[in-house]
C-alpha cells in the first residue's frame, strides 16, 4: 500500500530558508540522511522521490495551489486518503512545537485550504511544525521571513525528530501509533 509524504513550500532560492518552507526542509533533510534524491516532475508539477513504498513530494505550484498537485499524485498512484501525510508551518504553535493530527480543518492555512479543496476531504495526517506568530510583523511578512541563526539550529535538532516521524509514516505504522508515539514529546519549554 503506497503511502504519500507531502512538504509545503513555496519554490525557488528567495523562500528556501522562510518559516513557510518548513516542510520543504523537512523532506529534505529526511532525503539527504536517507540519500535519496528529488527530480523535477513537469507531469505532477512538483519535485518527487520515492522511498520504499512511499512518495514524496514538494509541491511546485506556490503554497495556495499545493492541493493541485497533490491530488495528481494520489490521484496517479491510486493512494487513500488516509495514507496521506502532509507537513506544514503553523503559527498557532510556539517554535520549533510539533504536533500531529489527522483530520481538521485548515486554521486559515492556505497551503492547507488547497489541499481539502482538491481532495475534497479533511481525513487527511498532517504534521503541524509550530513557527509562532510576530507581535510587529504583518502574518504574511512574518510566514516569508527566514529563521534567525539561532532558530536554524533549533529546527535541526526538530529535523531530526521530524526524519523519525516520516519514517515511522513511511513504514507503514499506523497514524494513531505515530501521534501517540510522538505528540507531546517536544514540549519542553525553550530555556
Amino acid at each position: 500500500m503506497k503511502r504519500l509524504v507531502v512538504g509545503l513550500g513555496n519554490p525557488g532560492k528567495k523562500y528556501a530558508n522562510s518559516k513557510h518552507n518548513v516542510g520543504f526542509i523537512a523532506l529534505d533533510k529526511f532525503a539527504e540522511i536517507k540519500k535519496i534524491k528529488f527530480k523535477p516532475s513537469v507531469k505532477f508539477n512538483s519535485e518527487i522521490a520515492e522511498f520504499n513504498d512511499a512518495v514524496l513530494v514538494k509541491p511546485k505550484t506556490y503554497m495556495n495551489n499545493s492541493g493541485y498537485s497533490v491530488f495528481k499524485v494520489a490521484d496517479y498512484y491510486n493512494i487513500d486518503i488516509d495514507n496521506i501525510f502532509v507537513i506544514y508551518d503553523d503559527v498557532a504553535l510556539p517554535f520549533a512545537k510539533l504536533r500531529l493530527r489527522y483530520k481538521g480543518g485548515s486554521g486559515g492555512h492556505n497551503g492547507i485550504k488547497s489541499i481539502l479543496s482538491h481532495l475534497n476531504s479533511e481525513n487527511f495526517n498532517r504534521l503541524r511544525v509550530g513557527i509562532d506568530k510576530s507581535d510587529n510583523k504583518e502574518m504574511k511578512d512574518h510566514v516569508l521571513s527566514d529563521f534567525s541563526k539561532a532558530e536554524s539550529k533549533i529546527l535541526d535538532d526538530v529535523m531530526i525528530t521530524i526524519t523519525s516521524i516520516i519514517d515511522d509514516f513511511v513504514s507503514g505504522l499506523r497514524f494513531e501509533e505515530i501521534m501517540n508515539k510522538y505528540n507531546g514529546t517536544n514540549d519542553k519549554e525553550a530555556i
